[in-house]
């Protein structure tokens, strides 16, 4: 892999509603490399020498090559060095133009496309209705629907455009708020003892495995993710992934599924049972459980960088195997305020606290990632916390 110029700012897919998604863009800096190059938002220059001061004590190199700004339109002074961007939407195709990367992440961003991709090429997942207009959703289809339920834009970022609908007045009311012509689908709710998000990368040409991590949810809130994950249903998505590959594909993308195990009894007694948990009723569309009675569903594909990303390759640069990356909130609003002495990652023993998302601490939060086992996650959390 050659240069690269690493512009991760997220303003081009995100909610308007996400607290300080202007300064994300400081999560490239974890995982660049000395000779490359990355656009910052200026806003961070204020906790860049903190920064830079926890990355040396801790070992991590990067690049301290910067451009104090994010406008995608600056992709074009660096002709010479690889793109590697959060989202490879219009705005960059414009400046860096890529054809098949982009007519890649156009064709699985789209929930309903994706579905078609997906059964196309023997992929389970769950129960899912697609339309094409939220209007065509008639009274002859609610009634057949089973709830709980999801009614989802077919395109949505951060969860916005997701409804859960318990029964047929929630789902009549979600309908109402979608504008006319917007595509939707209906996806019966999986009660799932896990989600899993298995990512994959393309920077050479080839689509190779990068990590399969668990999410840590509080409710429906993603907080973060944990590695190694209990399972990793590579097999299930790789169809989907050297597809994606051989299309045009670059940089990281990931799969979110589903863990369901159904009971012993249910794998017995049959399809009315595989209904309720959210399971096709077509033998001929249904996983195979494997010896422990575990299914896999492929929820949706994320084209892009994801929250897992990117404490997954700082932990590939730093040799860390387990580890746990988690949003914390704080009362702190710079760096340097931040008390980490005695917590900070240490190359010898393997385990202690890397600052990854470190940028939102200016309105009050930060993602790290927590690298050691079990208990020694459970210990810098609780530490972490009580200094925050």
């Amino acid at each position: 892999m050659g240069r690269r110029i690493l512009n991760h700012d997220i303003m081009n897919c995100t909610a308007e509603g996400v607290l300080g998604n202007h300064l994300y863009s400081g999560r490239a800096v974890g995982i660049s490399d000395p000779e490359d190059v990355v656009m910052l938002h200026p806003a961070l220059e204020a906790d860049w020498d903190a920064l830079c001061a926890h990355y040396e004590r801790i070992g991590l190199s990067h690049s301290r090559q910067l451009v104090w700004d994010v406008c995608r339109e600056r992709l074009r002074e660096f002709p010479d060095h690889q793109p590697s961007v959060f989202f490879f939407g219009a705005e960059e195709h414009q400046m860096r133009p890529d054809s098949d990367w982009h007519g890649a992440v156009a064709s699985v961003n789209c929930k309903n496309a994706f579905m078609t991709h997906a059964e196309r090429l023997g992929v389970p997942v769950p129960v899912t209705r697609c339309f094409e207009d939220a209007q065509d959703i008639g009274e002859d289809a609610i009634a057949t629907t089973i709830f709980p339920c999801y009614l989802k834009a077919s395109v949505s970022v951060s969860g916005v455009g997701i409804f859960r609908c318990q029964d047929a007045d929630a789902l009549r009311r979600a309908c109402g708020e979608f504008a006319p012509g917007t595509p939707v689908q209906i996806q019966r709710e999986v009660k799932a003892e896990s989600f899993l998000n298995l990512q994959y990368i393309n920077d050479n040409g080839q689509v190779e495995r990068l990590a399969a991590t668990e999410q840590v949810l509080d409710g429906y809130v993603h907080q973060g993710n944990r590695h190694p994950a209990a399972h990793a249903p590579w097999e299930m998505v790789d169809p989907l992934a050297d597809w994606l590959g051989e299309t045009g594909m670059r940089g990281v993308f990931a799969f979110d599924v589903a863990v369901v195990r159904e009971p012993a009894a249910q794998l017995s007694t049959g399809l009315s049972n595989r209904l309720a948990n959210g399971l096709s009723n077509d033998p001929a569309k249904a996983p195979a459980a494997d010896a422990n009675g575990v299914e896999y569903l492929a929820i949706e594909c994320n084209p892009r960088f994801n929250g897992a990303s990117y404490p997954t390759l700082v932990a590939d640069k730093l040799g860390v195997s387990e580890w746990l990356a988690i949003a914390f909130g704080t009362r702190h609003r710079c760096l340097a305020d931040l008390d980490l002495n005695g917590l900070e990652y240490n190359p010898d023993t393997g385990t202690g606290v890397v600052l990854v998302n470190w940028g939102p601490i200016q309105v009050g939060k930060f993602l790290a990632l927590l690298a050691g086992d079990r208990n020694q996650q459970e210990m810098l959390a609780t530490e972490l916390g009580a200094r925050l």
